[in-house]
């Protein structure tokens, strides 16, 4: 194993011309260059150096490993000073996946701020619900993962191998068409909403809604479901159903032609940053969950 301090002296060695003078370069004793050089000898495993009287003068050996100090110091030296300005969040770069309602509320406040703060730091993102977006940070595929689950849903995933910084709760909230019967309600019970065609979100939220609604004794009829979370607004303000979706999604889009009312009894996601045990030690993505924590707390 050849180290890196042994070829500084190998090479001060070679453009003093001996060993007083490269300690006198180095900033240390005779002995400790002779040393040192003696120990890199070692370690390669054949001499490097021809004593001849006072002169000294490398061997082919000692010439090839000189010819490569040059570049292999001058790397160490960049490696040691973009190290530096990562750790000083001079540098660096975050891969954030976030589920869509994320991305257009707490994420931009979020990002805006971290590049206020430390402009050096790249942020990259990308969307996915969870759980793929949870998937996706387990195999390293992201630093940061936004999440979410209900609170009290059937088999809600387990975050234990990883960190979980609370960020929000999420209520959700009945949509329903501005001319609906229940449009001026303060709240509403699931159970009015019975004979009502649904308009139904992601996945996620789709089990959601059934499960609350076989709660409450019945089974939603869904006449459209999509991702989009506007074309589920547009489709309840155009009267062709009621919804219900988490607030953090309304506030992401204009909601047009719709009243939204309290739902009771509550029904709440858990709004997460997820990351992982080592992935949290780094200065910009503990710099990123900070900035979202913020975000959730305006």
């Amino acid at each position: 194993m050849i180290e890196a301090r042994h070829l500084r002296v190998l090479r001060a060695v070679a453009t003093t011309g001996s060993f007083s003078a490269a300690g006198r370069e180095l900033g240390c004793t005779q002995p400790a260059v002779s040393q040192q050089m003696k120990a890199l000898e070692t370690s390669v495993g054949t001499p490097l150096l021809i004593r001849t009287g006072r002169e000294m003068r490398l061997t082919q050996a000692g010439e090839a490993l000189v010819r490569h100090a040059a570049g292999i110091l001058a790397g160490l030296t960049a490696a040691e000073e973009e190290v530096a300005a990562i750790a000083g969040l001079r540098a660096g770069r975050v891969r954030l996946v976030s589920f869509p309602s994320g991305s257009s509320t707490l994420v931009p406040t979020a990002l805006a701020a971290l590049r206020e703060a430390h402009p050096g730091t790249r942020v990259s993102l990308e969307e996915a619900e969870p759980p793929a977006s949870v998937g996706l940070l387990r195999e390293g595929d992201c630093d940061v993962a936004l999440a979410f689950r209900y609170e009290g849903a059937a088999g809600a995933e387990e975050w234990d191998d990883l960190v979980v910084r609370p960020l929000l709760s999420d209520r959700l909230v009945a949509l329903v068409p501005e001319r609906h019967r229940l449009a001026g309600a303060e709240s509403v019970a699931i159970g009015e909403l019975t004979e009502e065609p649904w308009i139904a979100g992601c996945p996620r939220c789709r089990g959601q809604l059934v499960e609350v609604c076989a709660a409450a004794g019945f089974t939603p009829r869904i006449d459209f479901a999509t991702d989009d979370y506007p074309a589920v607004v547009g489709l309840v303000g155009a009267g062709l159903g009621v919804a219900v979706l988490p607030q953090l999604a309304v506030e992401s889009v204009r909601p047009r032609g719709v009243r939204t009312v309290r739902l009771e009894p509550a029904v709440r996601r858990e709004i997460v940053a997820l990351t992982l045990p080592d992935l949290a030690q780094v200065p910009a993505v503990a710099a990123t969950l900070v900035q979202l924590g913020r975000a959730a707390r305006r």
